[in-house]
């Protein structure tokens, strides 16, 4: 198997949203962008598949290495080999991935974030980068960055999408004993952490939860407004992919919404057509 097929085929077995927007691309953007979000699959992966603390710690060591020996000239993985013809055009340094692999170790050790600073702190590190780079991929030519209100909402978009994450998953996360939810809002709202990790019948859903929930969504709202906002108008039309990535996300969240956050027993998801759906109707409407 080729680097191109393999990161082809990494990218389309997640089903992820994000996949459907790499369909628009042009050849070369798409192949870049593929193999970026293959790299970032393969690092997420490590800490949600492997099960010993240890054993992903090693693995995520051997990532930062291939990382370095990657932009040294020599690739080994083949998400490296097909990342690396890309990373000068569009922009792809070495620190971020290293930083997308800090964001993954910080999974390792901590499981609750104390506070929104402490969390929005990890989500700069596995989605606010990773907005960056996907910006520099969909708006980047031949080397020179993205100016700095596109790179701004780029980011915040990447913090309103995996906020939208967070909310989605808390079912999921609570039964890897994780809860990204700020501590200090679980006791604004007294939702007790064992009532998520438990989960049990009624599977807490209490007025509690669901005023804490709404608390959540509401901050994601903002997000995906504010980056809204600060994308230049001139930028629009090279940013489509991450536009309709935002229909896609903000649909997700508003169905979670309208299921009134029943998110602890089960993960509510968009069918493929509709992702699909969603991402023509943006690339046609920002044509």
């Amino acid at each position: 198997m080729t680097p191109q097929a393999y990161v082809q085929s990494k990218a389309a077995a997640s089903g992820s949203s994000f996949y459907y927007t790499f369909l628009f691309l042009p050849p070369a953007r798409r192949e870049a962008i593929t193999a970026f979000y293959a790299f970032c699959r393969e690092v997420d992966d490590v800490v949600d598949e492997v099960s010993d603390p240890g054993v992903a710690a090693t693995k995520l060591a051997w990532w930062r290495q291939e990382i370095a020996k990657a932009y040294a000239g020599g690739p080994q993985h083949p998400v490296m080999q097909a990342l690396m013809p890309h990373s000068a055009r569009f922009g792809i340094r070495a620190d971020h991935l290293q930083q997308v692999v800090d964001g993954c170790e910080m999974d390792l050790s901590q499981t609750r974030y104390l506070d929104e600073p402490a969390l929005k702190r990890y989500c700069h590190l596995v989605a606010g980068i990773v907005g960056e780079v996907s910006a520099g991929i969909f708006g980047a030519e031949d080397g020179v960055p993205i100016d700095e209100p596109t790179r701004r909402y780029a980011h915040m978009l990447g913090l309103a999408f995996q906020l939208t994450n967070i909310i989605r998953d808390v079912g999921d996360d609570a039964r890897r004993g994780r809860i990204y939810l700020p501590v200090s809002e679980l006791q604004r709202f007294d939702v007790k952490a064992n009532e998520l990790l438990k989960r049990e019948p009624p599977w807490g859903y209490s007025e509690r939860f669901v005023a804490l929930m709404k608390f959540q969504a509401e901050r994601a709202h903002r997000c995906y407004d504010e980056a809204l906002a600060l994308l230049p108008s001139e930028a629009r039309r090279a940013q489509r992919p991450g536009l309709m990535m935002a229909s896609i996300y903000r649909t997700l969240l508003r169905e979670i919404e309208a299921d009134d956050f029943r998110v602890l027993h089960q993960r509510i998801a968009l069918t493929p057509l509709r992702k699909l759906w969603l991402a023509w109707k943006t690339n046609w409407k920002e044509r």
